[in-house]
């Protein structure tokens, strides 16, 4: 089974991004489940929003403790929330953010963990570009395609397209495909950087 926990604000999309991220993983023949878990329910407060995915059916609805991936979609949560809990050195780290982890103070923290599973991406950027809004999700979602190899970008394509209609179902999908493609570029960057 392959656990992912999403951190974000009220009203940036967490819960609706690990519904996606379910369905795209249901339409390519998985087992998956999504939920959020609230605290205060207002814009703005930190929300944990869980997806799970697994080639036979999935019995547990506790909430995820030890992640198999995070997606992080407000970078101010790094230093406000314990967001790597449970985080094993095995584990897959995608923050929406511009900066590397070393600009983040957290360059140290992933010494043991393995480089080439752990990403920064412009997600916001990118959503501004693609969709005229802030929201990362979309754009997370494709990046967390790239990086983890646990659904295809055609899977939350469709999945975006089911669920958004017209332009704003092509602004997410664009905005994916954008991430995705960011991703690729950054591994291929550092596949080639010369190492330590």
């Amino acid at each position: 089974m392959f656990q992912i926990r999403i951190h974000g604000r009220g009203g940036q999309g967490v819960v609706t991004s690990a519904e996606l991220l379910s369905v795209a993983a249901f339409d390519e023949g998985r087992h998956a489940q999504a939920f959020p878990s609230f605290g205060s329910e207002r814009t703005g407060a930190p929300v944990v929003s869980y997806c799970r995915i697994d080639d036979r059916e999935i019995r547990t609805r506790e909430p995820v403790m030890i992640p198999d991936a995070l997606i992080i979609q407000d970078v101010t949560l790094l230093h406000q929330v314990d967001v790597f809990a449970g985080l094993t050195a095995e584990g897959y780290v995608l923050v929406n953010t511009s900066r590397s982890f070393d600009e983040l103070g957290l360059g140290e923290f992933f010494q043991a963990f393995h480089a080439e599973r752990l990403l920064t991406c412009p997600a916001t950027e990118i959503a501004l570009e693609h969709l005229g809004r802030p929201m990362p999700g979309a754009a997370l979602l494709g990046g967390f395609a790239a990086l983890t190899h646990q659904v295809s970008l055609e899977a939350i394509d469709r999945a975006m397209r089911e669920r958004f209609s017209g332009a704003v179902g092509e602004g997410n999908a664009k905005a994916a495909a954008a991430a995705y493609q960011f991703v690729l570029a950054e591994e291929e960057g550092l596949a080639h950087a010369p190492s330590d």
